[in-house]
């Protein structure tokens, strides 16, 4: 699944479309290496989103295509 739409269907980020706009600006990194929208998001990557106050710092644990507000956070784990 692309990065972009992982971070909306996880709704760790909105809108598809600010996800895509904080890849381009760079603000995206996957293993420590600053990622595209178009990245294909695997069980296990280390993803950090450096927007606002806080860095937030993702472990992936499962990747589907659909989740609900419910279950969306059962696809990651919070490092930091």
């Amino acid at each position: 699944m692309r990065l972009d739409k992982y971070l909306k269907v996880t709704r760790l980020i909105k809108r598809r479309t600010v996800a895509n706009e904080a890849c381009d600006a760079g603000k995206i990194t996957v293993n420590d290496k600053v990622a595209r929208a178009s990245y294909d998001v695997k069980t296990g990557d280390i993803i950090q989103i450096n927007m606002g106050q806080k860095p937030l710092k993702v472990k992936v644990l499962s990747v589907s295509e659909h989740a609900t507000k419910e279950t969306a956070s059962e696809n990651y784990t919070v490092i930091e």
